[in-house]
């Protein structure tokens, strides 16, 4: 195993800094930009395709700061990338453009081979042709973020957690696109010396995500009465990571970070499936009780009480759905002193009540 190379915090004295942000437009992509634009001097290239899950509207006011630039451009385009290169010439890229959604990657996997291989690929070879014209100060400074899942280590048992030391298995088309990514990078670093790391994260939630995901197609079903679809019996485990705190982390390894090594970034807080949607009708039943008549017999007491409950409908679980996925967050702790700032509780709430202001 490649020893890491130890880095200065970035970037050098007396030059501008600028960063790319490649998905910028995405849920936690918008999250880190409005994070940079608030707490710091970064200027920011964000750049987005913006399929389906982009959105520059959840940047917000963050968006129209003079420190923002967004180019609408694809990762595989290479000569637009090089072109970005040359004329923004950054300290470094933060490599979040992905498509991340399981079920569509079960049913479609080419989009995923496309943007998360080969368009690591071409950020990381424009990357390297920028990198390797820079100064020795430049190059060491340097610095290519490449942000994964926790989805490549596959599925652990009952006990247990994955560590940056866990050994590869990943079990859908999506997870098995962003493995082959992870090991492009390192092999980036051990054979050209490019100074890169990478980041392994739980599954993040929170405001502004796109609403394939759990739980903001729960709020969405059970505001507007629909079924609340569970795969299998629910018990499927996952660490939650609340989108703020992801971002906090991210930039502390960016600037911070020992380069070639990986980051594993969780949040503590391991439910099943079923435990975040009865906490989402519960919460939804104390902030926004339901108009809606349900199927199901209604609860009786002084008068007739709807619970969002009501509407949980066990479907058929999905192909290969791994069973649990939990983060030992140790080191990022130790090396970087992160801890996320949100409990469960307390992100949940906050999700909720970003959603029922916002629909």
């Amino acid at each position: 195993m490649n020893q890491p190379i130890p880095t200065p915090t970035l970037p050098l004295k007396g030059r501008e800094r600028v960063v790319f942000i490649t998905g910028g437009a995405g849920f936690i992509g918008s999250a880190l930009i409005r994070l940079l634009i608030a707490e710091s001097d970064w200027r920011i290239v964000n750049i987005d395709k913006l399929t389906y899950a982009g959105n520059l509207e959840s940047l917000g006011a963050a968006g129209h700061n003079p420190r923002h630039h967004f180019v609408h451009a694809d990762i595989c385009d290479r000569a637009t990338i090089d072109a970005l290169f040359i004329e923004h010439r950054p300290a470094g890229i933060i490599h979040l453009a992905a498509e991340s959604h399981v079920d569509r990657s079960i049913h479609g996997p080419g989009d995923f081979i496309r943007t998360n291989i080969e368009g690591t690929y071409t950020l990381l070879e424009a990357s390297r042709a920028y990198w390797s014209h820079l100064s020795d100060d430049e190059k060491t400074a340097f610095r290519f973020h490449h942000v994964s899942t926790d989805e490549v280590f596959g599925s652990l048992g009952t006990t247990g957690k994955f560590s940056e030391t866990t050994a590869y298995d990943p079990r859908s088309p999506y997870s098995s696109s962003k493995a082959a990514s992870d090991h492009l990078v390192r092999a980036w670093q051990h054979t050209y010396g490019l100074p890169t790391l990478i980041t392994n994260c739980s599954n993040n939630y929170g405001p502004c995500q796109f609403p394939e995901k759990l739980i903001p197609l729960m709020i969405g079903h059970a505001l507007a009465g629909k079924p609340l679809p569970i795969y299998g019996k629910g018990d499927n485990v996952r660490d939650w990571l609340y989108v703020d705190d992801h971002a906090r982390a991210l930039r502390l390894v960016f600037e911070q970070g020992r380069v070639g090594e990986t980051y594993c970034i969780g949040g503590n807080s391991e439910r099943t499936n079923i435990n975040i949607v009865d906490n989402l009708c519960a919460l939804l039943d104390e902030l926004r009780p339901s108009p809606h008549p349900l199927p199901d017999p209604p609860i009786e007491g002084e008068g007739v009480i709807f619970s969002y409950a009501a509407l949980k409908t066990f479907v058929t679980d999905r192909l290969g759905h791994d069973q649990r996925y939990a983060i030992d967050a140790s080191k990022i702790h130790r090396e970087l002193g992160w801890s996320p700032l949100e409990t469960f509780e307390s992100g949940l709430r906050k999700t909720v009540l970003w959603y029922l202001n916002t629909c």
